[in-house]
């Protein structure tokens, strides 16, 4: 089942993990220039959706966190037992977690660029 190398799996994880922490920190800054409760007001949030820039940012955000965080899942669970049935069982399952997780949120954003060029 493992088509990387567990070498090159970690470094997808290190680097997923440095690009969240650039993105995350630019989403913070474009958070910061707005007052907070203004910037959680509904119609500033559906306006963030009319800037192509941030959705691109609040996508990137979305996959990298999700392969990052459910690659640490997989290796934590690894962790818990050492057999090759178990290392696909969690594989699989992380993959398939994970990319629900991309498509759900992905559809969330869509939405709401949708209702916002209503």
């Amino acid at each position: 089942m493992s088509l990387l190398k567990e070498s090159q799996v970690m470094k997808i994880h290190y680097i997923t993990g440095i690009g969240a922490l650039f993105t995350v920190a630019v989403h913070i800054k474009f958070r910061v220039i707005v007052p907070y409760g203004q910037s959680l007001s509904f119609h500033n949030v559906i306006m963030n959706y009319h800037n192509l820039p941030y959705v691109i940012l609040l996508e990137s955000i979305l996959v990298l966190v999700a392969i990052h965080g459910f690659n640490g899942l997989r290796v934590m669970l690894l962790e818990l037992r050492q057999n090759r049935k178990w290392e696909n069982a969690v594989t699989i399952f992380t993959i398939v977690a994970m990319v629900g997780i991309v498509v759900f949120g992905t559809r969330t954003i869509i939405i709401a660029n949708g209702f916002a060029f209503r």
